[in-house]
C-alpha cells in the first residue's frame, strides 16, 4: 500500500482532520496523480451530514486537477508529469449497454465513484480527493488541455460536465433560447456553456443582487423568481430550462416558462418531485434530469472550454481551511465555487 496525506472524517461528524490515508499500490491500467486543487462541492456537504461511520472512514471530494507521478505497466496514454484532471467517476463496468454507449455515468452496475464507492476489484470504498495523491484507472483520468487554470477548471469535472451533459443532449446552439434557474457552482457554468454555445440565455433568480453578476457572464436577460410580473413576462419563453436549484422547489412555476415542446432539465435537487400533469400537457412540454457525464462527454466538454476560455469562478482557498470552506457552502457564501490548494499537504 502506498501511504499520503488528506482530510477525513471518522463518524458522525462534520469536522474533517488532517490524517494518513492509505492508497492501493499501482495496478497494470493505473495512475498516480498528486492532487493539485480540488473542488467543494454540495455533494460533499451532503456526505458529510449522512456519514455515521459505519461504512469506515470517509474522504470526500470529486473534482481534481494535478499532475501525473506514475504510471502502471499497461498505460500508454499518459507519461510522469502530464496534467490532468479527475471527476466523480473513477471505474464502471463496461460492458453493459450505458458503458458500451460511452454513458458510464448511467452504468447497471452503478459506475465506482471517487468517493464512498466500492472498488471492483478488491471491494474496498474509496477515499476521495481531499488528499495530496490519487490512485485511478486511466480510462476515467482526462488530459487537461493547455490554457485552463488548474484550480479553476477543477470544477469542470462535476459541476461543469454535469451542466454540459444537459445542453449538449437537448441539442442547445445559436437560435436556441435557455434559461439558467439558481446562479450557483452548477447554474454559473451552466450560464457561460449556453452564451458560448450561441444560445440567448437568461438567469432566473430569486436574488436581484445577482442581476450585475449574470450579465457579467454573459447572460441577456435576468427574472426575478419572486417576482409575478416578471415570471408572468418570461412565460413559454425558453427552449430549455435549466434548473440548478438545490432545495426542494415547486417545479410548477419553471415549467410555465417552458416553451411548446420545450423541456425543463432538473438538476440541482435529487430527491423526490410532484408534478402537475397540466404544467406539462399545455405545451407538450417535457421534464428531464441528468447527472455527471460519460468519458466522451467529459472529454468533449474539456476541450470545449479550453477553446471557448471557461472555467469556473473560484475562491481558492488553502486546505487547512477545508472545514470553513464546508461551514461556508452550507450557508451560500460562496460565489460560485470553493477550491481547496491541496500543496499544503506537503
Amino acid at each position: 500500500m502506498r501511504t499520503t496525506t488528506g482530510w477525513q472524517v471518522d463518524g458522525p461528524t462534520a469536522t474533517l482532520r488532517r490524517t494518513l490515508l492509505e492508497r492501493r499500490d499501482l495496478r497494470p491500467d493505473d495512475l498516480a496523480v498528486q492532487i493539485d486543487y480540488c473542488g467543494v462541492c454540495h455533494t460533499d456537504v451532503h456526505a458529510l451530514r449522512d456519514h455515521d461511520g459505519a461504512a469506515g472512514p470517509l474522504v470526500p471530494g470529486h473534482e481534481f486537477t494535478g499532475v501525473v507521478t506514475e504510471t502502471g505497466p499497461a498505460v500508454t496514454g499518459f507519461s510522469v508529469g502530464d496534467r490532468v484532471a479527475v471527476g466523480n467517476i473513477v471505474d464502471s463496468c463496461g460492458e453493459c449497454p450505458m458503458c458500451r454507449a460511452g454513458q458510464e455515468n448511467f452504468c447497471h452496475s452503478f459506475p465506482t465513484l471517487t468517493y464512498g464507492g466500492t472498488d471492483r476489484q478488491d471491494g474496498s470504498t474509496t477515499l476521495g480527493g481531499y488528499s495530496r495523491e490519487y490512485v485511478v484507472r486511466d480510462r476515467f483520468v482526462y488530459p487537461l488541455p493547455p490554457g485552463l487554470d488548474p484550480a479553476a477548471a477543477a470544477p469542470l469535472l462535476c459541476a461543469g460536465v454535469t451542466v454540459w451533459e444537459p445542453l449538449h443532449a437537448l441539442g442547445v446552439g445559436p437560435g436556441s433560447r435557455v434559461a439558467v434557474a439558481g446562479l450557483g457552482g452548477l447554474g454559473h457554468l451552466a450560464v457561460k456553456m449556453a452564451v458560448a454555445l450561441g444560445a440567448t440565455t437568461s438567469v432566473i433568480s430569486r436574488s436581484p443582487d445577482k442581476a450585475d453578476d449574470a450579465r457579467r457572464l454573459g447572460a441577456h436577460s435576468f427574472v426575478v423568481s419572486t417576482d409575478p410580473e416578471q415570471m408572468a413576462a418570461a412565460r413559454d419563453g425558453f427552449d430549455v430550462v435549466i434548473d440548478t436549484i438545490a432545495t426542494p422547489h415547486d417545479l410548477g412555476p419553471y415549467l410555465r416558462l417552458v416553451a411548446m415542446d420545450g423541456t425543463l432539465s432538473s438538476l440541482g435537487y435529487l430527491g423526490p418531485v410532484s408534478v402537475e400533469t397540466m404544467d406539462l400537457l399545455l405545451g407538450r412540454k417535457k421534464l428531464s434530469s441528468a447527472g455527471s457525464g460519460g468519458r466522451p462527454a467529459t472529454a468533449a466538454m474539456l476541450e470545449f472550454c479550453a477553446a471557448k476560455g471557461i472555467t469556473a469562478e473560484i475562491e481558492l482557498l488553502p486546505s487547512a481551511q477545508v472545514n470553513e470552506a464546508l461551514d461556508r457552502l452550507r450557508r451560500n457564501d460562496v460565489r460560485y465555487r470553493f477550491v481547496l490548494d491541496l500543496s499544503d499537504l506537503n
